[in-house]
């Protein structure tokens, strides 16, 4: 059917931008610049050119202009024409860059490794394309025709209210749908939070700095909160998670306390208890950054610290790592009296996450797709995670794993001094992750600084995961 579609529409013709000059006469001039275009690559192998009549009609110039401009292009080589299939650009060789010379083949770098390890990704060969298919099917059919219309900044009503029952289940969230607002993920929560001008409309900030943040994150988001000149104060990490005892002066806090990224340990229910205490006793606000909340294996789920007191912490969750971050669709649950600046921060119309994706996750969650997808990939993540474990204690038992009872990565902690030559070395065989240190806040001090490597075990598809952790294990210092 789609075929069909295309041939139609290209008998009908396609639209083709060509500049002819005045010099040599229109046949002339249409030849050059058909040529030019093939030559530099605007017109790529295999491009079926518009009807020459459609194309006279385009140029305003006589059909047996383009017919004879055609025929001798392709007696030249530079096109091909085949009864049925129209006239099309022939296979040639690469087109010239703007230096002149035909650009070199990509490096094996520039195609990417030969394992991805890195962290922060879910297995995109495990998208669940049937079931989000099926929702967005009903969805098309079933939307009210307001949903093509301009979007609400909150988001569809259909997805906060399916959010608000999910979060409340899965996650112990307290919420209603009236304090959801839908956004592109945590780091344009971020954005939409701190930066004082997102819409362009002059908005003042929602909140505003000091914000203290765990020693290690993602420098990503400590760059995004520069930008926004929002100051940064490292909160020290134990086994117990952010040491929130050395909260003093900041605003505000933020904080991975169902799983921390990327060291892996759970906030203490008695330091959930002592950072709400401070916030109440401030006026501060907690960020509660629920990354990977749904993927915990080894213990029962550790609930959201906005449970606690819905009115000083901000609840910020997204697909990123349950579904596919190419989704671009996320979440802030806010307290009452953050949702008209957050909502005047966006703007007055939705700019940011598709409607139509909005409600196929809406969908989604209520036709109970979510849950099983989740289910079935805790399961699948556990097993990669066993079989990495499994691996290190055979190939390499000096080197200790931690962070695994939750999420889609480990911490190898390695020996001192090793780190960097660990990387060099995964590098330069072919298999991408992350070291330890590139995490730390660079105002970090004192408390542990190990070295080490965060590797993502859910990247890498099925069928490739074996033997990237077999090339794991081969670049690992000796005990």
């Amino acid at each position: 059917m789609e075929d069909s579609w295309v041939n139609s529409a290209e008998r009908i013709g396609a639209d083709l931008h060509l500049e002819l000059s005045a010099a040599g006469g229109r046949r002339a001039a249409l030849i050059r610049a058909l040529r030019d275009a093939v030559r530099g690559g605007r017109l790529a192998p295999g491009t079926r050119l518009p009807p020459y009549r459609s194309l006279a009609a385009d140029l305003g110039v006589a059909r047996n202009t383009v017919a004879d401009a055609y025929a001798e292009l392709v007696a030249e080589g530079w096109l091909t024409a085949r009864q049925g299939s129209g006239t099309r650009v022939a296979e040639r060789a690469a087109p010239l860059n703007a230096s002149g010379r035909v650009p070199k083949k990509a490096s094996a770098r520039a195609r990417g490794p030969r394992h991805d390890l890195r962290q922060g990704t879910p297995d995109a060969s495990s998208f669940p394309r049937a079931a989000w298919a099926a929702s967005y099917r009903r969805v098309l059919a079933q939307a009210p025709n307001d949903a093509f219309g301009p979007g609400d900044p909150a988001g569809r009503i259909e997805l906060r209210e399916a959010l608000a029952e999910y979060l409340a289940r899965a996650r112990g969230v307290r919420t209603e749908p009236a304090r959801i607002v839908i956004c592109s993920g945590f780091a344009h929560a971020l954005r939409l939070l701190f930066h004082s001008d997102v819409s362009g409309a002059g908005h003042g900030r929602v909140l505003r700095g000091p914000l203290a943040v765990e020693s290690y994150g993602l420098g990503f988001h400590r760059e995004l909160l520069a930008a926004a000149s929002v100051r940064t104060v490292p909160l020290p990490l134990d086994e117990d998670g952010a040491r929130v005892d050395g909260l003093d002066r900041e605003r505000a806090v933020l904080l991975t306390p169902a799983h921390q990224f990327p060291t892996g340990g759970t906030l203490h229910p008695s330091r959930r208890a002592a950072v709400v205490d401070w916030a109440r006793a401030r006026g501060g606000v907690v960020l509660e950054d629920d990354y990977d909340g749904e993927f915990r294996y080894d213990r029962k789920p550790v609930g959201a610290v906005q449970g606690l007191d819905p009115e000083r912490v901000v609840h910020i969750g997204s697909v990123s790592k349950s579904l596919s971050p190419a989704l671009r669709l996320g979440w802030m649950v806010l307290p009452e009296r953050y949702v008209d600046a957050a909502l005047e921060a966006k703007g007055e119309r939705e700019a940011w996450a598709s409607i139509p994706d909005q409600l196929a996750l809406a969908d989604f969650i209520v036709s109970g797709s979510y849950d099983r997808h989740v289910r079935r990939m805790r399961q699948r993540y556990r097993a990669r995670r066993d079989r990495l474990v499994a691996a290190l204690a055979a190939q390499a038992p000096h080197i200790e794993v931690t962070g695994i009872a939750a999420g889609l990565h480990a911490v190898l902690r390695l020996p001192p001094g090793t780190e960097r030559s660990v990387v060099r070395a995964a590098t330069w065989q072919g298999i991408a992750l992350d070291g330890l240190a590139e995490f730390r806040h660079p105002r970090a001090v004192g408390g542990d600084a190990p070295d080490g490597l965060v590797v993502g075990y859910a990247t890498p598809p099925e069928h490739a995961y074996p033997a990237a952790v077999e090339a794991l294990c081969g670049v690992l210092p000796p005990g």
